[in-house]
């Protein structure tokens, strides 16, 4: 069974960071894997790089006429194979067609794609809009995840995304939390999920050792694969891998989502 998904969050929530891992874990269990970064920051791949960035599909574009598998796309941990979309500068253009031409650009250059067995779109953005759902809209995705933590902005975003996938009629794959340790996390994160259809497919506990290992730019899978942490991304990529359900999400009302954000924080 092949897997496309892609990992949509408030930006800074950690979904490289767990999408790299995802990554790196699937990697493991034998399976062929592939990470698009689809951020300007171009930082989704940098884990399972050893620290190093690559040439983004913009930024080559650009400097070269006609570009190579070869110019964008590099073999990390595992043998992932690892694209980073790039971006347009701060402030000028839209991020959001940069996916589309990218998207484009690598059924060129690289047509057996989707042969992998695991194909991971790390998607910024608070609001699926524009060229963010372009995965989803272009059928290169057939499931979706939405990371959040227990605090309020993360789920906020979290059953804003809910929202956009309701317009376009994607269905949600799950939830996934990665704890700021907020009071209750794992239970408010539950029921969030609960009560916009869905589930809690995963719960990251917040571990020090994931920014050390990042840091030195590794995943923890490849730099400590024996610790707690790596185990819960190694169950994280097994569930996903395995997972067959998928639900139509239904957002929250704001008033429900902050009345849920109090009830755990009393």
């Amino acid at each position: 069974m092949k897997k496309i998904i892609a990992i949509y969050g408030k930006g800074g929530i950690g979904k490289s960071s767990t999408a790299s891992n995802i990554a790196a874990a699937s990697a493991l269990e034998g399976h062929k894997v592939m990470m698009i970064g689809c951020d300007p920051k171009s930082d989704s791949s940098i884990t399972l790089l050893g620290g190093k960035r690559i040439p983004t599909v913009l930024e080559t574009i650009k400097e070269k006429k006609n570009i190579q598998r070869e110019d964008v796309i590099f073999e990390g941990f595992g043998g992932v194979l690892c694209m980073e979309v790039g971006g347009p500068e701060p402030g000028v253009g839209c991020a959001g067609r940069g996916i589309i031409v990218a998207i484009e650009t690598l059924k060129k250059i690289y047509p057996d794609f989707l042969e992998n067995d695991l194909i991971i779109y790390d998607v910024p953005g608070d609001v699926v809009c524009g060229g963010f759902v372009a995965p989803i809209k272009k059928g290169f995705v057939n499931e979706v995840y939405v990371l959040t933590s227990g605090e309020y902005m993360p789920l906020y975003a979290a059953n804003n995304i809910c929202r956009g996938f309701e317009k376009i009629g994607m269905e949600l794959g799950g939830v996934i939390c990665n704890s700021r340790n907020a009071d209750r996390e794992k239970e408010l994160a539950e029921e969030f999920s609960s009560e916009i259809g869905s589930k809690l497919i995963g719960y990251i506990p917040k571990d020090p050792l994931v920014q050390s290992c990042e840091r030195d730019g590794f995943s923890v899978i490849e730099k400590a694969p024996d610790s707690e942490i790596a185990r819960v991304y190694k169950k994280l990529a097994r569930d996903i891998f395995s997972n067959k359900e998928r639900a139509k999400a239904t957002p929250l009302e704001d008033n429900r989502l902050r009345e849920l954000s109090k009830k755990y924080s009393d």
